[in-house]
């Protein structure tokens, strides 16, 4: 029988077959994806799951978390949102929705300083004693409502929400500095968008669909417009 393969096996494997794979080649994320233990982000019951090509509930079932949006995103699809926002050095981030922080801690990985936030107390606590295990001392986590952004402490070099929203609230983006970047998952099942939203001035805004994927809601944003004109 041959042996099972060390973490470190399964973490290159992840990298190698999922991830690049996705198009995602900034070498900074791939180093970053290296360093960062991704199985330490993972729920002790699913962390068989850590390095599979899937969403990892986070708690209750399986189903109740994808219906309240308790997961991590898949590997390949937190991997590219990083790279499409690409944080700098000197950048101030705002994310939305924690869940286990595994995304806080890589957005920190590149970024100033990052603010989580995230509407379920009692993931706001796994994520917050994560990110202290992993030695992540630039993140931190608060339990608020993030639909409406933190316009007290912005504007932001970076906002991601991590999860689906029918449409991006115009308050996050006045939450954008000039120059910043939202990066999130827009869309309606069975078709979604990963979508990068640039601000370019004051009363201007650019919009990219990358990619077709598909994530759980993020909890209080709008529902869809019903009608179009």
């Amino acid at each position: 029988m041959s042996p099972q393969p060390s973490l470190d096996q399964l973490r290159f494997n992840m990298i190698e077959q999922q991830i690049r794979p996705w198009d995602v080649l900034d070498p900074q994320v791939l180093d970053l994806l290296q360093v960062l233990r991704r199985e330490e982000f993972v729920p002790p019951a699913h962390r068989g799951l850590a390095f599979v090509d899937m969403e990892v509930p986070l708690r209750r079932s399986p189903e109740e978390a994808v219906r309240f949006g308790q997961i991590m995103l898949a590997p390949k699809v937190e991997a590219r949102l990083l790279q499409e926002v690409g944080p700098q050095p000197h950048e101030k981030v705002l994310e939305v929705g924690a869940g286990s922080g595994y995304m806080a801690a890589l957005l920190a990985g590149r970024a100033q300083r990052v603010i989580s936030l995230e509407i379920e107390p009692e993931l706001a606590a796994l994520a917050r004693a994560n990110l202290e295990k992993a030695g992540v001392r630039n993140a931190e986590v608060r339990v608020a409502d993030g639909s409406q952004g933190l316009a007290a402490e912005g504007p932001f070099d970076v906002i991601v929400l991590s999860g689906s929203v029918a449409e991006v609230p115009p308050a996050l983006l006045q939450q954008l500095k000039v120059g910043g970047r939202l990066a999130t998952i827009v869309g309606e099942e069975p078709v979604m968008r990963a979508t990068l939203i640039t601000r370019t001035g004051d009363a201007t805004f650019t919009t990219a669909q990358r990619w077709d994927t598909v994530a759980p809601r993020l909890l209080n944003f709008p529902a869809p417009s019903r009608f179009r004109f």
